[in-house]
């Protein structure tokens, strides 16, 4: 495994998981931020989503891996929200986040598999969407009276499954492109229910105002620039 190998660029979401739990621990942001957060976000995850994983799924070497990738994408986005309905407690909610950060870390890894310039742009999005998981988590773990060192402690060890989803994705790269096309199909789903089912929604959750809206679409624009400028 190389330097270039998308297991190191987990870091950087690790990295934002703790610093968004440390924030959480001792200063959360107010509603009206984390609802900026969650729009800025969003628009990022949504503009990597279309530029750079839909090509790659487009031009895909046959329908069926397509079509049954993204049916197992759906199935499990749905199980997903099922389980976060039911689930409670402080063990529960860690191990569902730590299965949401093990799916961005495929994710990413599956970017990277595609080329190394969707990765890049993957791993700044994901960062975002990282970086308010690892509030959330934090946030929830605290009122659930965890002192503070506890709660962080935990979000940095859900945070370590991004990088085991990156290594499993080094894996299925090494396999034929129509799996990759069915697994880069699964990537998508995922990418569109954290934008669609979890940011917008919980975003939503705070009176709109539109600064906060405006937001989503800055987030969307700056990836769109940024991809242009990254060669």
């Amino acid at each position: 495994m190389t330097l270039t190998s998308p297991v190191y660029y987990t870091a950087i979401p690790v990295i934002a998981a703790v610093f968004g739990a440390m924030l959480a621990a001792y200063q959360r942001p107010g509603a009206a931020v984390t609802s900026a957060i969650q729009h800025f976000a969003a628009g990022v995850v949504f503009a990597a989503a279309a530029g750079e994983v839909l090509p790659d799924v487009k031009h895909g070497t046959s329908l069926w891996p397509i079509v049954i990738g993204g049916g197992a994408g759906i199935g499990t986005m749905l199980l997903f929200k099922e389980l976060g309905e039911r689930t409670s407690g402080q063990t529960g909610l860690a191990a569902l986040v730590g299965l949401d950060l093990f799916i961005d870390g495929l994710v990413l890894g599956l970017g990277f598999a595609a080329s190394a310039k969707a990765g890049l742009l993957l791993t700044i999005a994901l960062t975002l969407e990282v970086l308010f998981l690892g509030l959330s988590l934090a946030a929830e773990l605290g009122e659930a009276a965890l002192s503070r060192v506890r709660s962080v402690a935990i979000v940095g060890g859900a945070a370590l499954l991004l990088p085991a989803g990156a290594f499993a994705a080094s894996g299925i790269a090494q396999l034929s492109p129509a799996v990759l096309s069915g697994f880069l199909s699964f990537g998508l789903v995922a990418l569109l229910y954290l934008v669609t089912e979890e940011l917008l929604v919980e975003a939503h959750e705070t009176p709109d105002r539109p600064w906060v809206t405006a937001l989503f679409f800055i987030g969307f624009l700056l990836l769109l620039v940024l991809e242009q400028l990254i060669v």
